[in-house]
């Protein structure tokens, strides 16, 4: 389990889209939020996500886009399932050193490990979307992020989760962050009340 002094925190996935700047502001007036990766279509709808973010202190990151996170002076990029630690070096090249680059690798021990050796800031375990036999992917992953967390010194990040229930077990074993992504239906209320459950199951700070 991470030590007290640098307890598990939250990362936020959103999707843009009409109600993504007014759900982003509700989960950064609700609790303290690590980082925001952000899926965007284009410049023009990842731009003010991004400056929300960042007012708030909280690094911004551009899901699967160097390019226009260099562009746009995001932190970083988040690498997705199936990045290669080629993908990782090609991220390098276009931002250079003083931005953020992690990556999801899904499943597999053998990209986490190839991608935690090129370099990136986190590495990701998550379930997914073909899945059908959910307690076993969850179990699975709680295995990965056990046998991540006791063996190498890069953070993980435990994706797909979904309750406050899943965040505080997978905390436990070891993840440094839990990224919890944001429903296209869901309200502000909706927004604030699901992060102050999961701050509460992390023991994060509510504000």
């Amino acid at each position: 389990m991470p030590d007290s002094q640098e307890r598990c925190r939250l990362i936020l996935l959103v999707q843009s889209g009409a109600d993504a700047c007014e759900q982003l502001a509700a989960a950064l007036e609700a609790t303290d939020i690590a980082t925001v990766i952000i899926t965007a279509a284009d410049a023009e709808t990842a731009k003010p996500l991004i400056a929300i973010a960042q007012k708030a202190g909280a690094a911004a990151l551009l899901a699967g886009d160097p390019q226009l996170a260099r562009t746009l002076k995001a932190d970083g990029v988040h690498l997705p399932v199936g990045s290669t630690d080629a993908d990782y070096a090609d991220a390098r090249g276009i931002l250079g050193q003083r931005f953020i680059i992690g990556a999801d690798a899904g499943r597999s021990r053998d990209a986490a490990m190839h991608l935690g050796e090129a370099g990136a800031e986190y590495i990701g375990f998550g379930i997914p979307e073909f899945v059908g036999d959910m307690e076993t992917a969850r179990a699975r992953q709680l295995d990965l992020i056990a046998w991540w967390a006791e063996i190498f010194e890069v953070p993980c990040v435990a994706f797909d989760v979904e309750t406050a229930s899943d965040a505080e077990a997978l905390a436990r074993a070891g993840a440094d962050f839990i990224a919890v992504r944001l429903a296209s239906q869901m309200t502000p209320d909706d927004v604030r009340a699901a992060m102050r459950d999961y701050a509460a199951a992390l023991d994060v700070s509510a504000a």
